[in-house]
């Protein structure tokens, strides 16, 4: 989930609440993938409880692993998942390839989670992750049946249900400054560039994806993953927000010149 403008923090003077969902979804993905997948040693569970297009199509769970062309390296070692086997589409949400690619979600999540969930309230904010990960695995589905790509490769990760997070964030606070690392310099820009260059930068990147074939590319990112949360996250943050926190920053907002609000009335 890195690009080249890496997120470091944000502003949080005007949080009221304390993230406990945040907390609670960043220690689920770190545990799961440390004491389940064995810190990505566990092929077993990791294949078996990934999702595969074509087992959510069919309703059927492959068991056995798949030759998906010439040599032992292009066996996808297939195992046993949960019954049925649609509950992969929750289990994969909490699912991580490596420990870069989950601590790079587990950043972003760190950075952005909070000042969601505090604008949306505990229970909301869980019910809004869990829909943008819906959201981003259907969309998935979706682009691989469209663009004819290989429906049995495994997809896996919490990107698409943070990239929901990403897109409440950019529409409620698309002014409030995020530290990142440009190069080796640390600099402060709004919101809607720091987002909005990953939202470029995956649109490019899943429009070049189409183009590639099994031979050249036998995996990689789902990059209509994060597009479909991004879409799912700006469409259902204004049913979830809370309008407790939208007088709070209109309240900020009538501060003197001396007490600048953060952030940006939505």
């Amino acid at each position: 989930m890195l690009t080249g403008l890496m997120p470091l923090g944000d502003e949080n003077e005007d949080r009221l609440s304390t993230p406990y969902v945040t907390y609670f979804l960043i220690a689920i993905n770190i545990g799961v993938f440390i004491f389940l997948q064995g810190a990505g040693a566990n092929d077993q569970f990791t294949y078996g409880y990934s999702v595969i297009p074509y087992e959510i199509i069919s309703g059927r769970d492959i068991v056995t692993p798949i030759q998906t062309g010439f040599g032992s390296h292009n066996v996808i070692p297939e195992a046993p998942g949960p019954m049925p086997i649609y509950l992969t589409i929750l289990t994969a949400m909490f699912m991580h390839g490596s420990w870069m690619h989950l601590l790079g979600n587990m950043l972003y999540m760190w950075i952005f989670g909070d000042n969601v969930e505090d604008a949306l309230g505990h229970a909301k904010f869980l019910a809004f992750y869990l829909l943008c990960g819906l959201g981003a695995t259907f969309a998935h589905i979706g682009a691989t049946l469209m663009f004819h790509q290989d429906t049995l490769m495994p997809s896996l990760g919490a990107s698409g249900a943070i990239a929901g997070v990403l897109g409440g964030y950019i529409v409620m606070y698309p002014t409030r400054r995020v530290r990142v690392l440009l190069g080796y310099f640390l600099v402060d820009l709004p919101a809607f560039i720091v987002i909005g260059f990953w939202i470029i930068t995956q649109i490019v990147s899943g429009v070049g994806s189409i183009a590639r074939t099994e031979q050249t590319s036998g995996g990689g990112v789902a990059y209509f993953a994060h597009i479909g949360g991004v879409l799912t996250g700006v469409l259902l943050i204004s049913l979830f927000r809370n309008p407790d926190v939208h007088a709070r920053v209109r309240q900020r907002m009538d501060l003197p010149a001396s007490q600048p609000p953060y952030g940006n009335p939505y």
